[in-house]
């Protein structure tokens, strides 16, 4: 448990997987300074090794913040996922031990709808097989199954922001856009929403897949749905590695129900670029394979390190949550002058009676108060005037029954 504030340069950051040095810059610049950025992920046992003493931990897919990791971060007060994906946190057990999480929906939605037009490009070109068969010495000139991309249905299957950018930059190419949501979603351009996700399956002659991991998408794209596509059509999955049955897919693609895919995402990834790469659909030509690169661009990175670290500094400096994904959302103006403190509760009623009555104790004077909750877990942040022993009275108020942490701000 943190309990008592520390100078910027001793808070301890920690970032894996060759986090952009943007970030860096960005911690170096608001007067973080004790950063250790490693090019790797580590394994477990390693990890919890590593990770005791850390105040902030940033990282990419590879690392897993696994339940005893958690546990052995001792210092630890947020987490930061230079990506958009946090399914490799044990979201509600750090919510538990009050650390919130923060990722980069946003920064890599660009990249991402460049990488699915591209591999449109060469799936309706048939470019994957030819290439192959140009590297062995095989001359295939020919327009079997070569195709424009103008006038061909592409169905988007999840209509956020990754979905949106795709949406209009397959338009512009002359391409008629088709889009599925769970929710209703307002048509970009000239878009047309379908009613369901077997009508968009029935209409398209390109599908792109682009939802969150959750248990309800969870082999979303499986053997039926795969037969509801057209025969003759690609598939393309930018999103999550368990959306797809991969051996559903490998089927179609055997007998040629499903003329060529591109996949990004993989049920289960290698941990590092030494391991490696095992798939079914390595066996086919006319699929590409990439390294869930969909966002691994420079300026995506690039926009990642700022929009990240800025969060990470944000919850530190003034305790704001804004932009975590497990944990009630505060916005905090920032005050000058006075004092602030951050608790967080178990949410059990009395809590912040007795928060108030040991500031009422030492004739302090709350100026201003933010409290959230949710079914489990309350958050406040409180701003005092008076004269503030900030060491015995973090001390008092980690004493308090049902209290998770509590920290000095300033």
């Amino acid at each position: 448990m943190v309990k008592h504030s520390l100078s910027k340069d001793k808070i301890r950051i920690l970032l894996l997987e060759g986090v952009h040095d943007n970030a860096v810059q960005e911690f170096h610049a608001r007067g973080y300074t004790n950063v250790e950025l490693l090019p790797h992920a580590l394994e477990e046992a390693e990890l919890i090794e590593k990770i005791q003493g850390v105040h902030i931990v940033g990282i990419r897919s590879a690392t897993r913040l696994t339940d005893k990791v958690l546990a052995a971060a001792n210092r630890l007060i947020c987490v930061g996922c230079f990506c958009i994906g946090t399914n490799q946190v044990r979201l509600d057990t750090a919510r538990k031990a009050g650390i919130p999480v923060f990722n980069a929906p946003y920064s890599n939605t660009r990249s991402v709808a460049e990488l699915v037009i591209g591999e449109m490009v060469m799936l309706l070109r048939g470019i994957p097989e030819r290439s192959h068969l140009a590297h062995n010495g095989v001359w295939r000139k020919n327009a079997k199954n070569s195709f424009e991309m103008r006038g061909k249905t592409l169905g988007i299957v999840g209509y956020g922001h990754i979905g949106y950018q795709l949406s209009i930059m397959a338009e512009a190419m002359g391409m008629r856009v088709r889009y599925f949501d769970i929710e209703k979603k307002l048509a970009i351009g000239n878009a047309e929403p379908c009613s369901s996700l077997k009508e968009l399956l029935e209409v398209s002659d390109v599908v792109s897949l682009h939802v969150p991991a959750t248990p309800q998408t969870k082999n979303m794209i499986g053997e039926a749905e795969i037969r509801i596509m057209r025969k003759g059509s690609y598939l393309i999955n930018a999103s999550r590695g368990n959306v797809v049955d991969v051996d559903a897919l490998v089927r179609a693609l055997e007998d040629k129900h499903i003329l060529g895919a591109a996949i990004d995402v993989f049920p289960a990834e290698p941990g590092s670029n030494d391991e490696e790469f095992v798939s079914p659909l390595r066996a086919f030509h006319n699929v590409i394979l990439t390294p869930h690169v969909g966002g691994s661009t420079q300026e995506a990175q690039a926009n990642i390190g700022v929009e990240v670290a800025e969060k990470l500094i944000k919850y530190s400096d003034n305790g704001s949550p804004v932009g975590a994904v497990n944990f009630v959302e505060v916005a905090l103006p920032v005050k000058a002058g006075g004092t602030r403190f951050l608790h967080i509760h178990a949410n059990v009623p009395g809590v912040l009676r007795r928060i108030n009555e040991l500031f009422s104790s030492r004739n302090l004077n709350v100026s201003a108060q933010y409290l959230q909750t949710d079914p489990e877990v309350g958050y406040v942040v409180v701003d005092l005037d008076g004269d503030v022993d900030e060491v015995e009275l973090i001390g008092e108020l980690h004493a308090l029954d049902g209290t998770i942490r509590a920290r000095y701000l300033y």
